[in-house]
């Protein structure tokens, strides 16, 4: 029985390891595009995350709507300079936007 427990908790633990890499935006974002235009604290070629996160603050579909963004892109939100699709799945997006959200 003993030995049956083991490959069962490394089991899980593997898999919450997972959980816990996929829901880290941060890791996320530093892995994707994104970087390369944005910054969490001030505006380089993009808006600063943070004034993303203001901006859409108490709207009810704010986490969808930046997530169709992220995947799609945008033109004209924060200027002339388009921000084009990038290679995430919905579930990136949605991650991402769900941690663009929680900045403060």
């Amino acid at each position: 029985m003993k030995n049956m427990l083991i490959p069962l908790f490394a089991l899980a633990a593997a898999l919450s390891v997972q959980t816990a890499l996929a829901d880290d935006g941060a890791a996320l974002f530093k892995s994707k595009p994104c970087a390369a235009c944005h910054t969490v604290d001030m505006k380089m070629v993009g808006p600063a995350l943070k004034d993303v996160a203001a901006k859409n603050a108490g709207k009810a579909d704010a986490q969808a709507t930046l997530a169709k963004h992220i995947k799609e892109g945008t033109q004209g939100n924060w200027g002339p300079i388009p921000m084009p699709a990038n290679p995430v799945t919905d579930e990136e997006a949605n991650t991402l936007a769900k941690w663009v959200l929680s900045l403060k």
